[in-house]
């Protein structure tokens, strides 16, 4: 784990893009879905208070969370959860006594699953026993504080139909989670793009200066986070990925080849992982066309 500050009362915990490095033996989403391609959940931090921005992979990255906030004085845990995929919940249970906050949608699909996941039934093992459930959900938006610094939680459907962002406005700090990622978005639900394309739209009306994804290059995040380009970059790809839909000759271009206007442009960096990523993206839009 590495400890990132990218903004002031802003901390990172990134894991992963360690070459050989595994979480565990065999195939498992940890290694697979998060490690490989680097993951970084979020605390917002003032006086005395937190907002811990999804609780990583297992539950000892979230123990090692909250020990370090403890370390820097925080006694007052509030849980905020991206979205319900696993890698974003698994340590839910060292806050087990704190406030779990996630959209309606989250609760929802959390709830239905939960044996599922609890048993290593759900993305395989390892399982995630407790899987400790939101306590308060929101519809849309709902204001928020952290020692009176303001805050608000938005609910979107980008990547997933259930996603919270977190908007720092005092800032312009916009903490994604799964919403855009560097290399490239992880396609879920390719029959939705028009409503992701309509609602990454949204996010740039709240004119972000930086923006932190959960998934992305760590001395990106710990300089600060991405500019508004990555919201541009998202767009362009997923665009990309709909004329594969027509077009045979872009389904066996390379990753490269096919983001190659937002790698000249510096709005993000190439990372090779994130081609198996986008083979497998590929294959789920032509399945769902």
């Amino acid at each position: 784990m590495r400890v990132l500050q990218p903004a002031e009362g802003v901390y990172a915990f990134y894991d992963g893009r360690i070459d050989g490095y595994r979480f565990a033996e065999g195939p498992n989403w940890v290694d697979d879905g998060a490690l490989s391609l680097g993951i970084a959940s979020y605390a917002v931090v003032h006086d005395r208070e937190a907002i811990v921005y999804d609780t990583h992979v297992s539950i000892e990255h979230a123990s090692y969370i909250r020990e370090f906030l403890e370390s820097q004085g925080v006694r007052s845990f509030t849980i905020v959860l991206s979205h319900w995929h696993l890698d974003h919940v698994a340590g839910t249970a060292v806050f087990a006594d704190c406030e779990v906050i996630a959209s309606e949608r989250t609760a929802e699909l959390l709830t239905r699953s939960q044996s599922a996941i609890e048993h290593g039934e759900h993305e395989g093992p390892p399982a995630i026993d407790p899987l400790v459930l939101p306590t308060s959900v929101l519809r849309d938006r709902r204001p928020l504080a952290v020692g009176g610094v303001p805050l608000e939680l938005i609910h979107t459907n980008i990547h997933s139909d259930d996603a919270t962002v977190v908007w720092l406005p005092e800032q312009q700090l916009l903490l994604c989670g799964d919403t855009m990622e560097d290399t490239i978005t992880y396609v879920d639900e390719p029959e939705s793009f028009d409503v992701h394309l309509a609602n990454l739209s949204r996010l740039r009306e709240l004119a972000p200066d930086r923006i932190l994804p959960n998934h992305g290059a760590p001395e990106i995040i710990g300089a600060g986070g991405y500019s508004q380009d990555l919201i541009g970059a998202t767009e362009q790809y997923i665009r990309a990925l709909e004329r594969c839909r027509t077009d045979p000759s872009l389904r066996d271009a390379g990753l490269q080849q096919l983001i190659a206007g937002s790698l000249e442009a510096g709005s993000i960096r190439y990372y090779a992982p994130y081609e198996a990523v986008h083979r497998e993206n590929v294959e789920t839009v032509l399945a769902a066309r």
